[in-house]
């Protein structure tokens, strides 16, 4: 599982011109699923959006998790996290998973963030959405749950 999580100070996600979520501070997550990922891949990645610390504690250093400032997580599916352009200029998505693999594993991954106490919101799996953030520092981090960055 591939993730770009920021920091940010609200995001929102529309789908045909209706915004169907929106959080304030919290964390926005785009969540590429790959067609090796299986439930430790899921696992990994709860834990570290959950433990991630990169919000500033009262001396202004990155030392708390979105848990400790009460913050919002915001999660949209992006499959295109696995497009490789190393072979010319059109992406392959290859390495992507399948549709139905895909749909179940992001669910999970939902589902893990929720039971852990997470106030969660979504994107619309598979729609054409529209997603703003408005970055907070800004900070973005990458995640690669097999770990190859």
């Amino acid at each position: 599982m591939r993730l770009v999580i920021q920091r940010v100070r609200k995001a929102s996600v529309e789908v045909d011109g209706e915004r169907i979520s929106d959080i304030g501070h919290g964390l926005a997550v785009l969540a590429g699923v790959g067609s090796d990922d299986d439930e430790k891949d899921i696992e990994y990645a709860i834990r570290k959006i959950s433990q991630l610390r990169i919000f500033e504690d009262d001396s202004g250093k990155m030392n708390l998790s979105v848990k400790d400032v009460n913050g919002e997580v915001l999660v949209v599916s992006q499959f295109t996290l696995f497009g490789d352009v190393r072979k010319g200029n059109r992406p392959s998505f290859d390495k992507a998973a399948s549709f139905d693999k895909g749909k179940h594993l992001y669910y999970k991954l939902l589902e893990g963030l929720r039971a852990g106490g997470l106030k969660v919101k979504e994107g619309r799996y598979g729609a054409h959405m529209v997603v703003m953030f408005e970055n907070d520092g800004p900070v973005t981090i990458l995640i690669d749950t097999k770990k190859t960055f």
